[in-house]
C-alpha cells in the first residue's frame, strides 16, 4: 500500500498531527464504536474531546478558535485516521459543522461569526446543513421551503430531509427560497433549534446507524432578518461552492473507509486457516487483496491531486466530481471483497467491514449521486 510518508503533500507536521488523531481514535472512540453503533448515538462530550484534541477548528480563523494554517491536507489526515474507527455514521455526526459553518465563515456577519463559530469550534454547539428537502435532493434550484420577509423578520414554512445531526444540532444552516423560481431565488438562513415551529423526526437507516439523521419541518418559524447568511437570493453559488468542498471531503473519507477493509481482509487472511494454509497462500485471495490495494492508491492519487489544485485556488469541478465517484466505487469495491474474504465472519455484527459495507451507498447517493456526479462532469467537460 502506498504510504502518505512518501508523498510530497504530507509534511513533518502533517504527518504529527496524523499521530495524534490516531491517538485519540484508538482512545476516545475504538473501544466505544460498536455500542455506539448499537445505540444509534454517541455521547455529545464527545464533540468537546475533538475540539480539544485539534479535530474541529481545521481552517477556521484563530479568533473563533480556529487552525487557519491547516491547508486540505490536514483535513484528509483528520478524515482518514478517524476511518479507521470503521464508522462513517459517527465521523459524518461528529463532523457536520464541515458542511454547516463554511457558509457562515465565508458569507455571515462579523456578528454571526463571533456569536456561533467559538461556540462550535469548541464543541460546545453543534452545526448542520440543511438543504435536501423532501421533494428531491441534487436539484436544489428546486428548493421549496420559502422565508418571506416581513419586517425585521423572516417566516419560513417548509420541510427538509436526510439531515445529518438533525436531531441535537444547535445551529442549522438552511437554504430557503427567498425570491422568485430557480437557482437566483435562493438565500441562506441560520436557524436556531429553538425557534417557535421548528420540530425534527429522526430517520432509521440502512447504515450510519451512530449518525443522527433527521428531518426538519418549519413551521411559521420566525427568524431574525440578522440570521440571514450572506446577501438575499444568492445562496446558490455559496451552495455550490460548499459542495465542492464536501465532495472532496466525502472522497477523502470513501478512500479511508476503503483503506480500512484492505487492511482488515489483509490482516484476516494472515490469520484464517483454511485446507491446512493460511488463506493469504490462495492465490485467489492475494489477487483480491491486490485489486483492492491498486483501487485505493489510485483513488488516494486522484484525492490528493485534487486537495492539491483546491489549495492553490482552482475550482476543478469535473475532477471533484470524477473523484467522488472513482473513491465511492473504490470503497464498494473493497468492502464487498473484504466481506468476502472473511468469509462468515464477515457478515457478523461488529466487525468493520460489515459495517462499512453497510454505509456504502450513503456514500454514493450522499453529497451528490453517481449519475449526477456524472452529468455534471459531462457538462463541465463540453461533452
Amino acid at each position: 500500500m502506498r504510504s502518505n510518508t512518501q508523498s510530497p503533500y504530507y509534511t513533518a507536521d502533517h504527518e504529527a498531527f496524523r499521530d495524534s488523531v490516531r491517538k485519540f481514535v484508538v482512545k476516545e472512540i475504538e473501544p466505544h464504536v460498536n455500542a455506539w453503533d448499537e445505540a444509534g448515538e454517541f455521547p455529545r462530550a464527545l464533540y468537546k474531546k475533538a475540539a480539544a484534541a485539534g479535530l474541529l477548528g481545521l481552517g477556521y480563523p484563530e479568533e473563533y478558535g480556529g487552525v487557519p494554517q491547516a491547508d486540505r491536507f490536514y483535513r484528509i489526515v483528520m478524515s482518514q485516521e478517524l476511518c479507521r474507527a470503521g464508522s462513517g455514521g459517527l465521523s459524518a455526526s461528529l463532523m457536520s459543522h464541515t458542511i454547516g459553518a463554511p457558509p457562515i465563515r465565508a458569507l455571515g456577519s462579523k456578528e454571526m461569526k463571533a456569536r456561533v463559530l467559538p461556540e462550535i469550534l469548541a464543541g460546545e454547539k453543534i452545526s448542520a446543513l440543511a438543504i435536501t428537502e423532501p421533494s428531491g435532493g441534487s436539484d436544489v434550484a428546486a428548493i421549496r421551503t420559502r422565508a418571506v420577509r416581513k419586517g425585521d423578520r423572516y417566516v419560513v414554512n417548509g420541510s427538509k430531509m436526510f439531515i445529518t445531526s438533525g436531531m441535537r444540532a444547535d445551529y442549522y444552516t438552511v437554504a430557503v427560497r427567498t425570491g422568485g423560481p430557480g437557482r437566483d431565488g435562493i438565500s441562506f438562513l441560520l436557524i436556531e433549534r429553538d425557534r417557535k415551529g421548528f420540530t425534527r423526526t429522526k430517520l432509521d437507516k440502512m447504515g450510519w446507524w451512530a449518525s443522527d439523521t433527521a428531518a426538519l419541518y418549519f413551521e411559521d418559524v420566525e427568524v431574525p432578518a440578522e440570521n440571514l447568511i450572506g446577501a438575499e437570493n444568492e445562496g446558490f453559488k455559496a451552495i455550490m461552492m460548499n459542495f465542492n468542498d464536501e465532495r472532496l471531503g466525502m472522497a477523502a473519507g470513501a478512500t479511508g473507509f476503503a483503506r480500512v477493509c484492505f487492511e482488515e481482509a489483509s490482516a484476516y487472511a494472515k490469520e484464517r486457516q483454511t485446507f491446512g494454509q493460511r488463506l493469504a497462500d490462495h492465490q485467489v485471495i492475494r489477487h483480491k487483496l491486490v485489486d483492492m490495494a491498486m483501487r485505493v492508491n489510485a483513488s488516494q492519487a486522484y484525492l490528493e491531486h485534487c486537495a492539491w489544485r483546491v489549495d492553490r485556488g482552482e475550482r476543478p469541478v469535473a475532477d471533484l466530481c470524477m473523484l467522488k465517484n472513482q473513491a465511492t466505487q473504490t470503497m464498494a469495491f473493497c468492502a464487498s471483497e473484504a466481506v468476502q474474504v472473511f468469509g462468515g465472519a464477515g457478515f457478523i455484527r461488529g466487525q468493520k467491514v460489515e459495517r462499512i459495507y453497510r454505509e456504502v451507498k450513503v456514500n454514493q447517493i450522499g453529497g451528490g449521486a453517481e449519475e449526477i456526479m456524472k452529468d455534471l462532469a459531462a457538462r463541465q467537460l463540453g461533452l
